[in-house]
């Protein structure tokens, strides 16, 4: 038995099983590029802070000589990018899950704490480019966030 302008209930079922399909396709594609960019931001925003003296600011660090400060800093992102990189990259879907949500929420908690910073004397992020990698970052972690709200809804209905 159709339906107002012929389609029966089960083709208008495939159909909306369709586009449920195609839109959590594009969530899914949606959140992984908006993570990847986001990483690429935060990774391209640690070479920017060489030249601004990251270290000034951050608590622990200032207090070290500038050289001994400066020596923790970029060594100490070795370790860091390499976790990043393992947990975000895991084979093991959960834990890439919840290491790519951690991220994300790291994103916006570190242009969070770059707002509070900016009113020091030490902070030296002053350039256009500097601040849209910060906060462009910061985007990136609340666009993930949309798209993984939307998957979910998506999947829960």
């Amino acid at each position: 038995m159709g339906l107002p302008g012929g389609d029966s209930r089960e083709e208008l079922c495939l159909e909306w099983m369709s586009n449920k399909n195609v839109h959590l396709q594009w969530s899914g594609s949606m959140k992984n590029t908006v993570f990847y960019f986001g990483i690429a931001l935060l990774f391209t925003h640690e070479l920017d802070a060489m030249p601004n003296h990251e270290w000034r600011v951050l608590p622990g660090l200032n207090l070290l000589s500038d050289a001994a400060g400066e020596a923790v800093f970029l060594i100490a992102h070795v370790p860091f990018f390499a976790l990043v990189i393992a947990f975000t990259a895991s084979v093991n879907v959960k834990t890439r899950a919840t290491a790519r949500e951690f991220a994300s929420g790291f994103l916006i908690a570190h242009a969070a704490a770059h707002y509070l910073f900016s009113g020091s004397s030490a902070y030296e992020f002053s350039s256009a480019v500097s601040s849209v990698l910060i906060y462009a970052a910061a985007v990136c972690g609340i666009a993930y966030f949309a798209a993984l709200w939307f998957e979910r809804s998506a999947n829960a209905s």
